[in-house]
């Protein structure tokens, strides 16, 4: 393995402190709250020198969502080690997303900002990494189906962008603020109504399913067309 030298390792540490400052402002301040001039006075640096690491605050805002797909692989792969079934792994990664947020680790992004998505969309990195994500995902939800865990009737990346908005939702911070419960109980509560729903039993029971007419696409796989079923 080629020896790191001195200066590299500088650079990529402050590079990470760069990103970190990004990860946490972005979950305090959201997209537009964040700034080059706040981020650069958090990590403690010239704006100019900020600039040779990144060149625009999209690219900032890229990086640490990178940064956040890189973590949320890893949460994935120790699931996957541990003997449990599809569903049981699906909850445990939504409570890892509201863990995250209600510690302040989760970045927030505005649902519509073109220059920002191009950003994104241009990046490599960021794409192939959701894309492992969301295939992932995408196979322990089919497989929930398949075992008569989730319900069949519903599109796999209906649930799938489903489990992603746990990710940001504000009901987690809004509660918080309210002081009436705990970090772990809102969890509760919010994993409760993502995978129970807020019907009583008897009548989801009695309701109706939903239609699926003609194929869609496969969870986080845009360019990937396959049936809604395939996979069970």
């Amino acid at each position: 393995m080629a020896r790191v030298s001195f200066r590299e390792q500088v650079l990529r540490a402050r590079e990470d402190a760069i990103v970190s400052s990004v990860n946490r402002l972005l979950a305090q301040r959201g997209y537009d709250g964040m700034t080059i001039d706040a981020v650069a006075a958090d990590v403690g640096i010239a704006k100019a020198v900020l600039y040779k690491h990144f060149s625009s605050k999209e690219s900032l805002a890229a990086a640490a969502m990178v940064k956040v797909l890189e973590r949320a692989q890893a949460r994935l792969g120790e699931l996957a080690a541990q003997p449990a079934s599809a569903l049981e792994r699906l909850k445990a990664v939504v409570r890892w997303t509201m863990q995250e947020q209600l510690a302040g680790e989760m970045p927030a992004l505005p649902a519509q900002n073109s220059t920002l998505r191009s950003a994104l969309m241009a990046d490599q990195g960021y794409l192939g990494k959701l894309m492992e994500v969301s295939d992932r995902l995408g196979e322990w939800i089919t497989q929930a189906q398949a075992d008569g865990d989730l319900d069949a009737a519903l599109p796999p990346e209906v649930v799938l962008y489903t489990l992603y908005a746990r990710a940001c939702d504000p009901v987690l911070a809004v509660l918080k603020a309210s002081g009436g419960y705990s970090d772990e109980r809102i969890i509760e509560l919010l994993l409760a109504t993502t995978f129970g729903g807020l019907q009583a039993r008897a009548a989801v029971a009695a309701a109706p399913a939903i239609s699926r007419k003609g194929p869609t696409r496969s969870p986080g796989s845009p360019a990937r067309s396959t049936k809604a079923g395939s996979g069970r």
